[in-house]
Order: C-alpha cells, then sequence, then structure tokens
C-alpha cells in the first residue's frame, strides 16, 4: 500500500510523476505534525475500513468527520466532526451535508482529505479540493464488480484514487496497491 508520506506536497518530486505532478511538489519546512488531514467515512463499513488506514495517519494533525456520534468514543478519538446521513436519495439531506462539510473544511483548512467513501466523504473531498486540499479516495472493498458512483465521481478530481481489487484498476485512475481487509 502506497504510504501517505509519498502524496505529502514537501515529498521530493519521483520518476513515475508527470511534469505537473513535479511541479505541484512544493518544497516546506513545515513538520508533519502541522500538516492538517480530515478523514472522512459514512458509518458502518466505509468507516471500519477508515480506521483500518489510521497507522498511516501518525505525525499528522488529524481530524475525523463521520455520520454517527458513537464512534468517537469507542474509538478514542478526539476531533472529531459529526455530519449529516446523506445519500442520492434524499436531496435536501444532501445539502444540508455540503453546508456541513464547507464549514468542517473552512474550519480545520486540511491539507489532506482522505476518504473510504460514501457520500459525505465525496462531499468532503470534493469541497476539501475547493479550499486547495489534496483528497484521496479509498474505494470500499464491498465494490468488488465495479467501482462505486462516488468513487467513480472522485476519481475526476482527487489527487489519488486507489480501488481494493486488482482488476478495476486503470492506467490513469483508480491505482491499486493492495487491500485494507
Amino acid at each position: 500500500m502506497t504510504k501517505l508520506a509519498d502524496h505529502r506536497p514537501d515529498a521530493a518530486p519521483t520518476a513515475s510523476m508527470n511534469r505537473e505532478e513535479a511541479a505541484d511538489r512544493r518544497p516546506s519546512k513545515r513538520p508533519s505534525h502541522s500538516i492538517r488531514l480530515l478523514a472522512v467515512a459514512s458509518a458502518g463499513g466505509h468507516w471500519e475500513e477508515l480506521m483500518l488506514l489510521r497507522p498511516a495517519f501518525e505525525g499528522f494533525d488529524v481530524h475525523y468527520a463521520t455520520t454517527l456520534e458513537g464512534f468517537a468514543e469507542r474509538e478514542r478519538l478526539t476531533k472529531v466532526h459529526v455530519l449529516p446521513d446523506a445519500n442520492r436519495h434524499r436531496p435536501l439531506r444532501t445539502i444540508a451535508c455540503a453546508w456541513t462539510c464547507w464549514n468542517v473544511i473552512r474550519s480545520i483548512r486540511p491539507h489532506y482529505v482522505v476518504t473510504t467513501g460514501a457520500l459525505p466523504g465525496l462531499t468532503c473531498g470534493l469541497i476539501g479540493r475547493l479550499f486547495g486540499a489534496r483528497t484521496i479516495w479509498v474505494d470500499s472493498i464491498a465494490n468488488s464488480e465495479r467501482l462505486s458512483m462516488s468513487g467513480t465521481f472522485a476519481g475526476r478530481f482527487a489527487a489519488l484514487s486507489v480501488t481494493q481489487w486488482e482488476h478495476l484498476a486503470q492506467d490513469d485512475s483508480p491505482a491499486f496497491h493492495g487491500a485494507l481487509l
């Protein structure tokens, strides 16, 4: 699995990068603990997969966002934001979720948004991108036949889009770096 450190804005350019990606790597004297990361997932399996990524977040100033309040206490997390749950069948909830995501991202100003889905994670990723954050989308392991609708859309704007199924990987996006489960 690719380490998050490989996608830090202050990491040196690598031979596998295209010219735009290499130009985006600006040297920085900022220590990793001052790099803010927003980790987002809907309740259930998306959240469980995000929790498996926690070791990759060590050294970062991590904020979490999820759609269910009780998860923060169960995982003994601080800096947790609760988002309204939303899906494509509930447009008014989607608007409320987008507003909450906007406010969370505006207050945190993350350098990275990492999400395992679903729509609230996609919304945070898109809004984070508008604020200049690099977005990392990890499509759920449950999507073994094809990418999720959110994952397909995230591939259009995410700095890194990852699938957990090798046969779903493509040259441009999403990439395959292994599975969480």
